[in-house]
């Protein structure tokens, strides 16, 4: 694929993550992001997810945590929170 078509195609997944969901639903996931981007760099990466976990009273192993990103493929920006939680809801 060259990078033109890529670049469109990831253009066209981007767009079509927020048609699945209401306004409203977009609105409380980016509350919700907002909450775990403790650094408030656009992204929750391994950092944020401790401190996350800490301000509960939870202490995951790091290797846990690690596993957790890699499941998603590095540190997650909003777009990419809202293209999981809309996998996990369709199957």
């Amino acid at each position: 694929m060259t990078d033109k078509k890529a670049k469109k195609a990831a253009q066209r997944a981007t767009s079509n993550v927020f048609t699945m969901f209401e306004q409203k639903q977009v609105q409380e996931f980016k509350e919700a992001f907002g909450l775990m981007d403790q650094d408030r760099d656009g992204s929750i990466s391994l950092d944020d997810l401790k401190e996350v976990y800490s301000s509960l009273g939870k202490a995951p192993k790091e290797s846990d945590l690690k596993q957790m990103l890699e499941e998603t493929g590095g540190p997650v920006n909003f777009t990419k929170l809202l293209t999981l939680f809309g996998d996990r809801l369709n199957g």
